[in-house]
């Protein structure tokens, strides 16, 4: 519904997700692309009974921290939510927005929160295509596109050199970066009616170094599925259909954290330790490494990965691991947890508010259920000792988080 309900005014703080928050006579009003601390004409464009969202009509006074967006399709495309916002303030807004959740539930934060960072633009190496394009804004309409400013260079060569209508349909994932490994190859797996378009992409492979497939099906990986990344030290593969991590540059550098946290020991568990990206790197510092990862095609590459290093890995959801192995399992002397979205199963953080593990490095993509599990954590006796904001997705709102969490003793 479109209202043509307007009004003047000054914003105050940015919340999580990306939008910013105004004040008409007490009651919120919710306004996207604007920034705090700016006057705004503004429409109302719902209503709802604790809230309205509001939509820019005319910018009044300016933050002195907007700018004018790089992209073309900005604003256009459901991608991108802070590209009109200088990089360095997007952080800090960012950060605040972390720090925000975590008192939400009352838990002090220690300090600062740090921010791990790397490139604002060409950081990504996962790229989702929808019929060739990126769909429109709170739309299902195909955007074709030449190019993305937070895509790897390789991935737009890809672009420009594709003509659109040659693209292949359906839903597609690639993988591109020049940290792949040897000579890759353009692959998609997909119905046979689109697979001879495909074959216009092998003469781009080995120059651009792409992986591309289908949407993850759970099918069988094959060599023409399989990637390889070169990651500090090491090499890890993955099947290009399943969850990797999209910005190399700030992996890395989280891997080194982890790394440098962890004192060392026997033993250490790794929960949703997916292809054990994280835990190859543990292995370097603890004499066993317990794999925990529901998907056992993820698990697959994981043995791979983990070849040569002495490991325990277990294929099953966290709730059914604590419930039949967690207590044949050795002490572990830390614990690097990494859940989906929805935050710990409950199982899997009884078991650890119980299980008086030294220390915790708790990784998560959505703040809200991060926060929920550390309050848990803090009750049963852990403390917080640093927060780092992971600045994956720069231009957006999307916020990734390390808490460190030492049991007191």
């Amino acid at each position: 519904m479109f209202l043509m309900e307007t009004a003047t005014v000054h914003t105050e703080k940015m919340v999580f997700g990306g939008n910013t928050i105004a004040k008409i006579d007490s009651k919120t009003v919710f306004i996207p692309y604007a920034l705090p601390d700016e006057t705004l004409s503004i429409n109302i464009v719902q209503h709802k009974n604790d809230y309205d969202n509001a939509e820019i009509i005319k910018i009044i006074k300016a933050s002195e921290h907007r700018k004018q967006p790089e992209c073309e399709y900005y604003g256009i495309c459901g991608g991108c939510n802070m590209m009109h916002i200088d990089n360095e303030y997007q952080r800090e807004l960012r950060k605040q927005m972390l720090c925000d959740s975590f008192k939400a539930e009352k838990i002090d934060i220690p300090g600062q929160i740090q921010a791990v960072y790397g490139p604002d633009f060409s950081y990504r190496a996962r790229f989702q295509l929808t019929n060739g394009g990126l769909c429109r804004k709170n739309g299902n309409e195909v955007i074709e596109i030449k190019k993305c400013l937070c895509a790897e260079d390789q991935i737009n060569s890809y672009l420009e050199s594709t003509p659109f209508a040659k693209r292949p349909q359906g839903r597609t994932h690639l993988f591109a970066s020049s940290r792949l490994s040897g000579d890759e190859k353009v692959k998609i797996t997909q119905e046979e009616k689109t697979v001879q378009k495909s074959r216009q992409f092998d003469k781009y492979s080995k120059k651009l170094k792409i992986k591309e497939n289908h949407y993850f099906a759970g099918t069988v990986a094959s060599p023409q599925n399989t990637v390889q990344v070169q990651l500090a030290d090491k090499t890890i593969s993955f099947d290009v259909r399943g969850f990797f991590q999209s910005n190399l540059y700030v992996f890395e550098k989280v891997l080194n954290i982890i790394k440098d946290t962890l004192p060392g020991g026997k033993n250490i568990l790794d929960l949703y330790s997916g292809c054990g990206s994280i835990s190859v790197f543990l292995a370097d510092k603890y004499e066993n490494v317990v794999l925990v990862e529901h998907n056992r095609d993820a698990l697959v590459f994981a043995e791979q990965n983990m070849a040569g290093k002495k490991h325990v890995s277990y294929g099953l959801s966290g709730a059914k691991w604590v419930q039949t192995c967690a207590s044949s399992c050795p002490a572990f002397d830390a614990c690097v947890v990494d859940p989906p979205r929805s935050g710990m199963e409950k199982e899997v953080l009884s078991y650890l508010c119980k299980s008086n593990i030294p220390l915790v490095l708790y990784l998560s993509c959505n703040p809200s259920t991060q926060n929920r599990d550390c309050s848990c954590l803090i009750k049963a006796g852990y403390s917080i000792k640093q927060l780092y904001l992971l600045d994956f997705y720069p231009n957006t709102s999307h916020i990734e988080s390390l808490a460190i969490l030492e049991k007191n003793v």
